[in-house]
């Protein structure tokens, strides 16, 4: 097992699920980051970047 792993927060899915998921690893949050998801458009032949979401990814260590 290792020491540290990232959980993915799923489509659909609350936070509290997805630390409760954690947990029944036996994991314990050390870390919340979010990123931005970003589509790519065509617009009078310029590449735009529009944000479209974000994607919420939590860092577990093993439960001491």
């Amino acid at each position: 097992m290792s020491k540290k792993k990232k959980f993915y927060l799923q489509e659909n899915e609350t936070i509290d699920a997805c630390l409760q998921r954690m947990s029944a690893e036996g994991y314990i949050p050390v870390r919340r980051m979010e990123q931005p998801i970003f589509k790519e458009e065509v617009v009078n032949g310029e590449k735009k970047y529009t944000p479209v979401g974000r994607e919420i990814i939590f860092e577990g260590k093993i439960k001491p």
